[in-house]
């Protein structure tokens, strides 16, 4: 019963969190601590555990290292330290505090970070998204939990499509319960933001694809007779894979009508790299049924005379019409980078940009304040500096290439194709983090570390 809390709390959690809003309200981001730790506290209950890929704990002891240092350095970054210490730790923090703390004159004691109230709210968060990937490596490793979870979250996916563009209908559209503010205009699914909705829906579209590639290579397909053939297409496999073919092409298409430029660029690089690699792959490892290469160049095909004639006439305006050197978004990391000069080795603290940003504003059209940096491989240095950079950032690499180093060594077709979606779900969100802070939305950091650590265990699946 406590194993099946933990499992049936994952898929909950996967389906809820882009639900309010991409959970952005503190409320719904203590949710999703909440949910983590009520699993975590179940799964320290479960005996016996859940048995272990074999080949995974070699590769995750690696990690526990970075993990601890990584968590230590954001205690270093809460606790407070002498203000002399910190004078000589972090000039940038001491000079930041003189400029703009009240009582200055009087501290003895002062923290790294410059709030370190939002530093411990954002180390909170990211404790809970540990646990999440933990949990995912230690509980789903049986090909139906893989299959499950791939299929909750095209289910996901496939409904943000489709609310978006049942919205994108309406004379007065909405997020669920709220009154759509934003984009009107365009498919935005629950999220408030287009973008931030293209680069979820951006993580499925590929696992979707690799899943379908999976499935196909579970049926056979030695059938001559027009009666076997008639059999098989109309059997449930190929019903369900018509289906999730379907469904990736509907949310690519609301990635188009979402008029997200880094969007559109996004998937159409990662519809060319899973392209790429599945010639690669499966013609390496002997899998060169034609059927399968036409399916998948049938299936890029559908989705690029959708994109053409349905929508994406207005994505490719809104590069004409925005001259993108003289968009705000040069100058916000320009600024950034000021930032990280200032505090290069410890940072302003995690969770702490909207505070540090303000006194660095320069040359910006807009009156709003900036909140993100727009580019998350920026931010994150501007608030962990060098330091805790390198443990961040190491961290997620080291887990997706052991995945990529894993995969490409495969000779399993299923595993081959499950964990090949994997690898360009993430390549594909890399790559959008340059420009975007999809990284800094609670809904798409959990999808995020869901589908890291899931491609990890598929990478590994059904290894001997």
């Amino acid at each position: 019963m406590k194993k099946k809390t933990v499992e049936y709390g994952l898929l909950a959690l996967l389906l809820w969190s882009p639900l309010p809003a991409a959970s952005v309200e503190e409320w719904s981001v203590f949710v999703i601590e909440l949910a983590a730790a009520l699993m975590a506290a179940a799964y320290v209950l479960v005996d016996p555990k859940p048995a272990l890929n074999p080949h995974l704990p070699p590769v995750l002891k690696r990690m526990r290292p970075v993990t601890a240092a990584l968590f230590g350095f954001l205690a270093l970054q809460v606790l407070p330290l002498p203000a002399g210490l910190v004078r000589i730790l972090s000039p940038g923090s001491y000079g930041f505090r003189k400029l703009y703390a009240p009582e200055f004159a009087r501290m003895k004691f002062m923290s790294l970070s410059i709030a370190p109230a939002a530093t411990l709210g954002a180390g909170l968060f990211l404790a809970a998204l540990f646990i999440l990937g933990f949990l995912v490596l230690r509980t789903v490793s049986r090909g139906r939990q893989i299959r499950t979870v791939l299929a909750i979250l095209v289910g996901s996916g496939v409904f943000q499509a489709l609310y978006g563009l049942f919205e994108l209908t309406r004379d007065d559209p909405r997020i669920l319960f709220y009154k759509k503010m934003f984009s009107p205009d365009s498919v935005t699914g629950t999220f408030v933001n287009r973008s931030h909705f293209s680069g979820y829906l951006e993580m499925i579209v590929p696992l979707a694809l690799g899943l379908a590639i999976a499935r196909m290579n579970m049926m056979t397909f030695g059938t001559k007779t027009i009666r076997e053939k008639l059999v098989l297409w109309t059997s449930k496999g190929i019903l369900v894979n018509v289906l999730i073919l379907g469904g990736a092409v509907v949310m690519s298409l609301a990635v188009v009508l979402s008029n997200s430029r880094s969007g559109l660029v996004v998937l159409a690089f990662s519809v060319f790299l899973l392209l790429g690699f599945s010639v690669t792959s499966f013609s390496r490892t002997g899998f060169r049924q034609p059927w399968i290469g036409k399916t998948i160049r049938t299936t890029f095909l559908c989705v690029t005379i959708l994109a053409l004639t349905v929508g994406i006439g207005s994505t490719i305006k809104r590069f004409a019409l925005d001259d993108l050197l003289h968009e705000d978004r040069p100058q916000y990391w320009a600024n950034t980078l000021k930032i990280v000069g200032d505090f290069p080795l410890f940072g302003t603290g995690l969770g702490t940009f909207a505070s540090a940003y303000n006194p660095y504003e320069k040359g910006s059209a807009s009156a709003r304040r900036l909140m993100h940096a727009h580019n998350d491989y920026l931010e994150y240095m501007a608030e962990l500096g060098i330091a805790g950079s390198v443990l961040l950032f190491g961290g997620i690499l080291y887990l997706a290439g052991s995945a990529y180093l894993a995969w490409r060594k495969r000779r399993n077709a299923q595993a081959r194709a499950l964990a090949m979606g994997g690898i360009v779900s993430l390549a594909g969100m890399g790559l959008h983090a340059v420009t975007d802070f999809n990284l800094h939305i609670p809904a798409n950091m959990v999808l995020f570390t869901a589908v890291l650590c899931l491609t990890l265990v598929m990478a590994y699946y059904r290894k001997s």
